[in-house]
């Protein structure tokens, strides 16, 4: 009777070499001349917003303005962000800042 048989007996070993920029399998390459573009106030601010949104610690976003959902917060004791009552009281009229990211979705 011979040697037992192997999985890797019927498959040949292959050796993975770096590509030529030195990035190894799994790491995107940045595109030549891409730089990341900084985000504008607006998008920042849109960004903090959003964060907000999705902090669950703050209560529930629906049905009430970004703005009511932060006295609530600030009067259960939770310490919502300054940042986040700054913006939106920058932006009274603006409902792209003053509705939560679900406000158009029924209850």
């Amino acid at each position: 009777m011979g040697r037992k048989r192997l999985i890797t007996d019927s498959y040949p070993v292959v050796k993975r070499r770096e590509g030529s920029a030195g990035h190894s399998k799994g790491e995107l390459a940045p595109e030549l001349g891409e730089e990341p573009q900084p985000l504008s106030v607006d998008e920042a601010e849109m960004e903090l917003l959003r964060q907000f949104d999705l902090a669950w610690q703050y209560g529930p976003c629906t049905g009430i303005t970004r703005l009511q959902r932060w006295h609530r917060a600030e009067q259960m004791g939770l310490e919502p962000p300054q940042e986040v009552r700054q913006v939106l009281q920058t932006h009274p009229g603006d409902p792209r800042f003053q509705y939560s990211l679900w406000h158009l979705y029924p209850l």
